[in-house]
């Protein structure tokens, strides 16, 4: 009696994201960011605040945060009120503005024996390193969050590029100011990107009285 040539049995190995909040992680609510700089404030964290800051003010790519330079935030001895870097991603510029809060904050850091004669806003603390990378701005994000008692699994580095604009397109509805802000090409994925629905034009529709 023959036997048919059955597959071989393997484990299923798990899901990589098993156990992970898939998907566009949450921006930060206006008293998120406060706690968290309340937070930074209190520890003396000058580099952290910073950084946290800027990230919030510039609404960049975590590879671009990264990878600023002094000279791309810092001119004729004081922080410039807006910038302008090359995207990554896009090989486009984006330009950002920086808040009197941020100023005040990166100053602060420049003044630190680590910023001495370094070419980069945030250098790696090895020399074979230029700066940060964007893992270790990921940690620090978790850190972040987890420190205010929320859930990390539900935040990441987006989230802090998403916070400002999705609070500004709550109170505008100006989806081509967002799409600016965050350098997009395209209408189509700064929709996406904000996660615009239907019921949010119908809510924007509703409050235009003509």
């Amino acid at each position: 009696m023959t036997t048919a040539n059955l597959p071989a049995i393997r484990a299923r190995r798990p899901a990589w994201n098993k156990g992970r909040v898939v998907g566009q992680k949450r921006p930060l609510l206006p008293r998120h960011v406060w706690a968290i700089r309340v937070r930074l404030e209190i520890a003396e964290n000058h580099r952290e605040l910073a950084l946290f800051n800027l990230a919030i003010d510039s609404k960049l790519r975590g590879c671009d945060l990264v990878k600023l330079k002094v000279a791309d935030v810092f001119a004729s001895g004081q922080v410039k009120e807006r910038a302008s870097i090359i995207q990554s991603k896009t090989q486009r510029p984006v330009r950002f503005e920086i808040t009197e809060g941020t100023r005040k904050s990166i100053l602060r850091w420049m003044e630190e024996p680590l910023m001495v004669g370094s070419e980069h806003l945030w250098p790696g603390r090895f020399h074979e390193r230029l700066h940060i990378s964007t893992r270790q701005y990921a940690r620090l994000v978790r850190e972040w969050v987890t420190s205010i008692g929320l859930d990390s699994t539900s935040y990441g580095t987006h989230s802090m590029r998403r916070t400002k604009v999705a609070h500004i397109y709550r109170k505008t509805g100006n989806l081509r100011a967002v799409q600016l802000l965050l350098g997009h090409t395209k209408m189509d994925s700064t929709v996406r990107y904000l996660g615009v629905e239907l019921e949010d034009a119908l809510a924007i529709a509703e409050a235009v009285e003509i």
